[in-house]
């Protein structure tokens, strides 16, 4: 069907088609923003459910659980942080660290060039970091559950 402007001005007036187009550009935009948000709640969906399942396989979690012995896992004795780690290098491969903190709990921890690592007072480059080097590590988890480190302070 071809729709021709100026039989619908003749039909319907000038003022009734400009009415007509600009109501069909706000609903093709209306759902443009509706789409883009959905997109943007599938992703945050998407990195929450990952990050949950990979909890207790990357992070340990409680020993009893979530809801057994809640008392004591308030007092902050029994969840591990997503955002950091204690604990001593087991491995190095590349720009990845596994390092075994309290409970025998294995933590992957992923360099990157804006990872400031520090050996006392000294700032130090990854190369230098060696296994069995006891540290601290400050980042943020990904999906994957994996910390990104920022900053790393070596104990000697």
């Amino acid at each position: 069907m071809n729709l021709d402007f100026t039989q619908m001005n003749k039909l319907f007036g000038p003022i009734t088609s400009k009415r007509v187009l600009k109501a069909i550009v706000c609903v093709v935009l209306l759902l443009l923003a509706f789409k883009a948000g959905e997109v943007v709640g599938f992703n945050k969906a998407r990195f929450s459910y990952r990050w949950g399942e990979n909890y207790h396989r990357n992070f340990g979690g409680p020993r009893n659980g979530f809801m057994r012995d809640f008392r004591r896992d308030i007092e902050g004795k029994d969840f591990i942080s997503p955002h950091g780690t204690f604990g001593s290098i087991i491995k190095i491969d590349g720009n990845m660290l596994i390092v075994k903190g309290k409970d025998n709990t294995e933590k992957t921890v992923l360099l990157s060039e804006r990872t400031s690592i520090k050996i006392f007072a000294n700032t130090a480059n990854p190369e230098e970091l060696k296994v069995n080097d006891t540290l601290t590590i400050i980042g943020s988890p990904n999906e994957q559950g994996q910390i990104k480190a920022e900053f790393i302070r070596v104990f000697r």
